[in-house]
This record gives structure tokens, sequence and C-alpha cells, in this order.
């Protein structure tokens, strides 16, 4: 037992040591970013600009927290496209693995591959191995709205649209 734990200490020790805190703050202008998804179109933050934008950056695909987190998005999609939010997922994964995922459980929203890790460090979000989860909301004039550095991942969607409701910058209709 201390064979194994010895070194699982030292490597969540070595990992923690390297991800830095998350250094965007609400007031911020969102750094700008292009992105492939999963059938290969370009996305650029700020071809977005004038409406408000949800950029959540998660671990993986297809695992068991990333795959609760975005089957809530999924499910609430309708009430972010009434509200006129485009939602954007994150990861370092690849745009194939993008496109089987949203296949799989059925994702209406935009799944983005982060491969080279650029845009997860330009938001504090980059983790040695995966992104750290972390969302962003960023508002019609690119500017960070609010930022989520703990997330619960069956509940984050609704308390995305809780805030943006309560900000009165977009109401239900």
């Amino acid at each position: 037992m201390k064979r194994v734990v010895f070194p699982a200490l030292i490597i969540v020790g070595v990992v923690m040591l390297f991800s830095k805190g998350i250094e965007l703050r609400p007031g911020d202008i969102a750094p700008d970013f292009v992105l492939t998804d999963g059938s290969g179109e370009k996305h650029r933050l700020s071809d977005y600009r004038g409406k408000p934008v949800v950029v959540y950056f998660y671990p993986k695909d297809d695992t068991p927290g990333c795959t609760k987190e975005a089957c809530a998005f999924r499910d609430d999609n309708p009430l972010f496209e009434e509200l006129g939010v485009r939602v954007f997922g994150i990861s370092y994964d690849t745009p194939e693995s993008h496109r089987r995922f949203k296949a799989k459980y059925d994702i209406p929203f935009t799944l983005l591959s982060d491969s080279d890790k650029s845009v997860a460090k330009s938001y504090g979000a980059a983790g040695l191995i995966f992104p750290k989860r972390v969302t962003f909301i960023i508002d019609e004039n690119s500017k960070i709205s609010k930022v989520y550095e703990k997330v619960s991942v069956t509940t984050h969607s609704r308390e995305i649209l809780d805030f943006l409701r309560a900000e009165g910058d977009i109401s239900e209709e």
C-alpha cells in the first residue's frame, strides 16, 4: 500500500505545482480563439460577438463526469437557445473524438478541440494532462461576466441559466 500511495502523492503534488489558478476575472476581455469542431468547421469566438457565450472546459470526452455535464447542457440547450446564448465545450480531445461523443449522446451544441492546449492556457484552464473543469460566461461585448471554478456536473447548466436570468441581461421569454 505504501509503495502505491507515495508515488501517487508525488504525481498529485507535481500536477498541482504546475497548474496555475484561473487568472481571468469578470470584466476582463475574453481571449479570442479559433478552434475546430467535430465536423472540421473552425469557430472564432469573436464571430459570436453581440451574443452571450458560455465556454466550458472539461477534461475528456466520454468519461463519467464529462458525460453528465455535457448531457445536462444538452438537456438545457433549448433554454440556452431561447435566450440567444451559444454554448461551447472545449477539451484537448481530437475533432474525431468530439464527433463520436456528440453522436453517442446526441449533443446539439458545439464541442471544440484544443489539442495544442493554447486556448486552455490563455484562459488559465490548462492542466498538465487534462483541462481543468471551469466555465466562463462571456457577454455580448466579449467581456467575461462570470467564472465558475467549482462545478457540479449535474447542476452546472441550470446554475448558469439562473445566473444569466438574475443578471437581467437575459430574460426568460
